[in-house]
C-alpha cells in the first residue's frame, strides 16, 4: 500500500514522516561538552510508530552551535591561485585513537593537523552577515590576515559528524593580496600554540587531499569548492 506524497512520488507507508521526542537525558560537566541521550519514536505515514530507541550526541551548551571554515586565497605573481593552509593541534586525534581500538594501525602521530582557518560561530553571530563576521575575525586570529566581513563568500555548509554532533560547518572563502601576515593572535588558548601557515598553490593542496596527505574533511569540501567557483567564474576559452 502507499499514498501520494507533496511532490515527491509514491510513498511507502513505511516512509518515517517526523520523530517524535519522548524524553531526553543531559549530561553536563559545565564545561565545554555536554553529552546528550534522546528518546525516540519515529511517526509512520500510515499513522503507525516504530519501537522506542535513544540517540546520543554532543553539542556545546554555552557556545554557538555552528561553525565556519574560510580558505583564503590569493593570486601569485603568475596568476596562480594559492590557498592558505594552517598547522595546528588537534588533542583530540592524538588522545581519542588508542591503538587498541583501530580497525588497522594508525602510524601517525596526529600531534598538528593541517586544515583551513576556522571557528565557532557565537551566540551573536546572526544571519549571513554574522557568518561572514565570524570568518573575518577568524582570518585575523588564526592567519594574521585582515579581511573585511563583505569581502567574504559564502560556499554553502556541510554536516562533518551527524551521527555524533548536530554541528553545521559553514563553508567560506576570501581573496586576500600579497601582504605580510600579523603574528596570529589566536584566541588565547594553549591549544592555538606553535601554529603554522602557509599558502600553497590550490591544486597542490588538491592533490594533498587526493594522496591523503590533508585528511581533513572540511578542508577538502572547501578546496574543491573553490576550485568549482573558480572555474565557473573565469571566461570561457
Amino acid at each position: 500500500m502507499s499514498q501520494q506524497g507533496h511532490g515527491h512520488g509514491p510513498v511507502s507507508s513505511s516512509e518515517i514522516v517526523d520523530i517524535e521526542l519522548l524524553h531526553s537525558e543531559e549530561h553536563d560537566g559545565g564545561k565545554y561538552l555536554r553529552f546528550r541521550r534522546v528518546h525516540l519514536q519515529n511517526l509512520r505515514a500510515d499513522g503507525t510508530r516504530s519501537n522506542a530507541y535513544f540517540c546520543e550526541f554532543s553539542d556545546r551548551p554555552r557556545h554557538g552551535t555552528d561553525a565556519v571554515a574560510v580558505v583564503l586565497w590569493r593570486r601569485s605573481l603568475r596568476g596562480n591561485v594559492e590557498v592558505l593552509l594552517r598547522r595546528g593541534l588537534r588533542p583530540t586525534l592524538r588522545f581519542g585513537r588508542s591503538e587498541e581500538r583501530l580497525a588497522q594501525p594508525d602510524p601517525a602521530p596526529y600531534l598538528h593537523l593541517t586544515e583551513v582557518v576556522a571557528g565557532i560561530l557565537e551566540d551573536g553571530d546572526v544571519g549571513e552577515a554574522g557568518i561572514r563576521q565570524r570568518a573575518a575575525l577568524e582570518a585575523w586570529e588564526e592567519a594574521g590576515l585582515r579581511v573585511e566581513p563583505s569581502q567574504i563568500c559564502l560556499l554553502g555548509r556541510v554536516f562533518l559528524s551527524p551521527g555524533m554532533s548536530p554541528e553545521c560547518c559553514y563553508l567560506a572563502s576570501a581573496e586576500v593580496g600579497h601582504v605580510d601576515a600579523a603574528l596570529p593572535e589566536g584566541d588565547g588558548s594553549p591549544m592555538e600554540e606553535g601554529s603554522r601557515q602557509r599558502f600553497v598553490s590550490l591544486p597542490e593542496a588538491i592533490a594533498q587531499c587526493d594522496r591523503g596527505e590533508i585528511e581533513d574533511a572540511k578542508t577538502e569540501v572547501l578546496l574543491r569548492r573553490l576550485a568549482a567557483r573558480l572555474a565557473s567564474a573565469s571566461p570561457a576559452s
